[in-house]
């Protein structure tokens, strides 16, 4: 599997490409502020043609560049409970956040929701651009809080590495090298995501390589060992 990581321009939210091989088509997961530029240089580097994107949740740093990336011919996915935040992302911002945002980015007026929009809910696998994405609901950071499994991993990956995974989850911002995503945002709970960590994170193989939203890959073999926010818990 082809995958290709870089951060936004802002909040070093990490996006995703994810391919079969070099010439073949691709996803694009969660593309934030100020990605298109870099997002256009991977795809032209590695012959790959985007067929859809795929949100982890709708918090704007996941978003931001959602719109001009489907550009009204492929679909953003996302999960039912978030659909909402595609309507108006800076609506769900606190007032500090969201008057950076507008004054460095544009104002809410900008927004243009995608024009494919496909809601996506657990048990219900993607099947795009040759690969197998399964989706799991782990609400907590927000409502519609997702990760996608895929039965396969990275190419490059380094050697202790690559003979200690199986396969990969894109967790957003579910869980972190370390750390988890924040709960005190609208939306967000933190009883929720303690049952998300317990029965969604916790029952992953340890033999997981872990993308998430912000942050360096890791493992689940890892966070299970070090994460102090996955200690005690039991699933």
């Amino acid at each position: 599997m082809l995958t290709v990581s870089f951060p936004a321009a802002a909040m070093g939210t990490n996006c995703y490409v994810v391919a079969r091989e070099r010439g073949s088509e691709c996803v694009v997961v969660d593309p934030g502020i100020g990605v298109t530029d870099q997002l256009e240089h991977v795809l032209a580097e590695l012959d790959l043609k985007p067929t859809a994107v795929l949100l982890t949740h709708g918090h704007l740093d996941h978003t931001f560049s959602v719109t001009p990336v489907c550009g009204g011919t492929i679909a953003a996915h996302i999960h039912e409970d978030d659909r909402y935040r595609l309507v108006d992302p800076y609506a769900q911002l606190g007032p500090q956040l969201r008057g950076m945002l507008e004054q460095s980015f544009g104002k809410a007026a900008t927004w243009q929701e995608p024009e494919k929009v496909v809601s996506i809910h657990e048990g219900a696998p993607l099947e795009l651009a040759g690969l197998t994405f399964g989706v799991t609901h782990a609400p907590g950071h927000t409502e519609g809080s997702v990760m996608f499994t895929i039965d396969d991993v990275p190419q490059g990956l380094d050697d202790a590495t690559a003979a200690s995974v199986t396969s990969t989850v894109v967790t957003g911002d579910v869980l972190f090298a370390g750390s988890i995503g924040r709960t005190d945002l609208i939306g967000g709970s933190a009883e929720a995501m303690q049952r998300s960590l317990r029965d969604k994170v916790l029952p992953l193989p340890d033999t997981s390589l872990v993308l998430p939203g912000h942050g360096p890959a890791t493992t689940i073999a890892r966070e299970r060992a070090t994460n102090p926010y996955l200690q005690g818990l039991t699933s």
